[in-house]
C-alpha cells in the first residue's frame, strides 16, 4: 500500500513539472488575481491529469491508439488552442483583470474548467504516463490489482499533482508584492509569447509528422 502511494505521488509531480502551457498559465493567474485563482487552475491540470491516468491505467488500448493514430491532429488542434490562449494572455490588461477581480464576486471555478479543459487538449500527455508507469511498475489491470489498489493509486497521483501547484503558487504567491501593474504587465507579455511560441512549435512539428506520413506513403504506394 505505501509503495503504490509514494510511487503514485512522485508520478503525479513529474507529470505536471514540466514547465509548459498549464504552469505559465498558473504563475500569469497567481501574479494577477492571486495566489488562490492560481491554484484553482492546477486543480483543474490535475483534474486533467487524473482523467489521463484512468484511461492508462484501465489499459484501453483502442483510446491509445486512437491517440497515437491522430497524434499529428490532435498536437495541430492542441496547438491553436494553445496560440488563442496565448493571445488573449498576451492582449490581457493587468489593470482592468484586477478591477475585475475586486467586482466579481468568485470566477475560481471558471480559473479551473478553463485550465482543465486547456490540459485536456494535449493526449499526448498519455504516453508520458504510459512510460511512467512502466518505469515505477505502476498499477495496471493485467498484474490483477485490486479495484482499491488501483483508487489509492490514482488518489495519489492527484494528491502529487496538487502538491506541485501548491507549492508553485505558494511561492509565486511570495514574490506577487514585488510586481507592480508595469511588471505584470510585463509579465503578461512574456507569458502570452512563451505560449504562442509553444503553439507554433506544436502547429509546425504536426505539420511536419502529416507532411512526412503523406510522403511515406506517396513512396510505399509508388
Amino acid at each position: 500500500m505505501i509503495d503504490i502511494l509514494y510511487k503514485g505521488f512522485i508520478i503525479g509531480i513529474l507529470v505536471s513539472a514540466p514547465m509548459g502551457p498549464i504552469g505559465l498559465l498558473c504563475i500569469q493567474r497567481t501574479l494577477n488575481k492571486g495566489r488562490w485563482h492560481g491554484l484553482c487552475s492546477g486543480i483543474g491540470a490535475a483534474l486533467s491529469d487524473l482523467v489521463y491516468a484512468i484511461i492508462t491505467c484501465l489499459g484501453m488500448g483502442y483510446v491509445i491508439d486512437f491517440v497515437e493514430d491522430n497524434k499529428s491532429i490532435l498536437l495541430l488542434i492542441g496547438s491553436f488552442l494553445l496560440l488563442f490562449f496565448g493571445y488573449y494572455i498576451y492582449r490581457s490588461n493587468p489593470s482592468k483583470n484586477l478591477r475585475k477581480s475586486k467586482e466579481t464576486v468568485n470566477t475560481y471555478h471558471q480559473d479551473t474548467v478553463t485550465a482543465f479543459l486547456l490540459a485536456l487538449s494535449n493526449p499526448l500527455i498519455i504516453f508520458l504516463f504510459i512510460a511512467l508507469f512502466a518505469r515505477f511498475n505502476f498499477i495496471s489491470p493485467d498484474e490483477n490489482e485490486t479495484l482499491f489498489s488501483m483508487i489509492l493509486g490514482l488518489s495519489a497521483v492527484v494528491i502529487g499533482a496538487f502538491s506541485w501547484w501548491f507549492l508553485i503558487t505558494f511561492l509565486v504567491g511570495k514574490l506577487r508584492k514585488n510586481f507592480n501593474l508595469r511588471g505584470l504587465w510585463i509579465m503578461n507579455r512574456i507569458v502570452g509569447i512563451a505560449i504562442i511560441f509553444l503553439s507554433i512549435a506544436g502547429v509546425i512539428s504536426s505539420i511536419w509528422d502529416m507532411t512526412r506520413l503523406h510522403y511515406s506513403i506517396m513512396f510505399i504506394t509508388l
